[in-house]
């Protein structure tokens, strides 16, 4: 892997991709963000070498490079998930690379669904701690050792300082901002109702499918971590209702401007 690594990373470092400070992956409908950026340079995934190729119609799969809130940032514009065939590994890939062209810190995005029924669609939770669902660790994988700790810590896997200065700015600009648990399944099949039950029991406010195996490889990298959900459905297992896609995606467009906030005034302060 650390081969797959230096070639991906030699090829952006050419294409221009030149010490990004903050790396941002943007979740399912959530691409709004690159129109704040000032695009320096981008690179699709099917031009980067070993890089997987996002699968999924509403993940557009480019990497950006630019400049936002006054940071070079490098932004992964769609993510991979383990649904759509790929193992933990690739999924994780790209956060390997991030970290390789530079950054120190890691923002996550992701649409999911609230299980916490005093959560409701629209509305935006900041990711506090997290259960994986998802079968295995990516860094379940011979040679591991070689790009960081094996038996990485997971007691505090989102940074608490930079927790903290998102729900101030949240509070500075009137955004209602939850804080809570999230649950990571494989998919690509949507919960049933016990399946959300069992969620509701063992502690999660959200799920989703995405977003824990990067910070596991964040964390193993020793960056710092934020994530935040953005709630496009409410899972109320005693008045489920059919999922329609295309309402979450909307759902999703429709509170990013809030989620954008968040990450714009963040940058600021890092």
């Amino acid at each position: 892997m650390t081969k797959y690594i230096t070639e991906s990373t030699e090829y952006l470092q050419k294409k221009g991709f030149d010490n990004p400070e903050v790396g941002i992956i943007l979740g399912t409908g959530l691409g709004q963000l690159i129109s704040e950026i000032e695009v320096i340079a981008e690179a699709s995934y099917n031009h980067i070498p070993n890089f997987p190729t996002a699968t999924v119609e509403f993940h557009k799969g480019k990497l950006i490079y630019g400049i936002l809130a006054g940071k070079k940032v490098v932004v992964m514009q769609g993510r991979f998930h383990v649904y759509e065939g790929y193992s933990l590994q690739d999924v994780t890939f790209p956060v390997r690379i991030m970290e390789k062209l530079g950054i120190k810190t890691l923002l996550v995005s992701n649409a999911a669904g609230a299980i916490n029924l005093g959560f409701k669609k629209g509305e935006i939770m900041l990711i506090d701690d997290h259960i994986n669902l998802q079968g295995s660790s990516p860094l379940a994988f011979k040679g591991v050792e070689e790009l960081g700790e094996r038996f990485t810590d997971m007691s505090v896997p989102y940074n608490h300082d930079i927790n903290s200065k998102i729900e101030a700015i949240a509070i500075a600009n009137n955004i209602k901002l939850h804080k809570g648990v999230y649950a990571s399944v494989v998919g690509p099949q949507l919960e049933t109702r016990a399946e959300y039950r069992m969620l509701n029991i063992i502690g999660a406010d959200a799920v989703g499918m995405s977003t824990v195996p990067e910070v596991i490889v964040a964390n193993h990298l020793n960056l710092k971590v934020a994530a935040v959900s953005v709630l496009t459905d409410e899972c109320d297992p005693n008045n489920l209702k059919p999922v329609d896609i295309a309402e979450i995606i909307a759902m999703a467009g429709k509170a990013e401007p809030n989620m954008i906030t968040l990450f714009k005034e963040l940058i600021k302060t890092l």
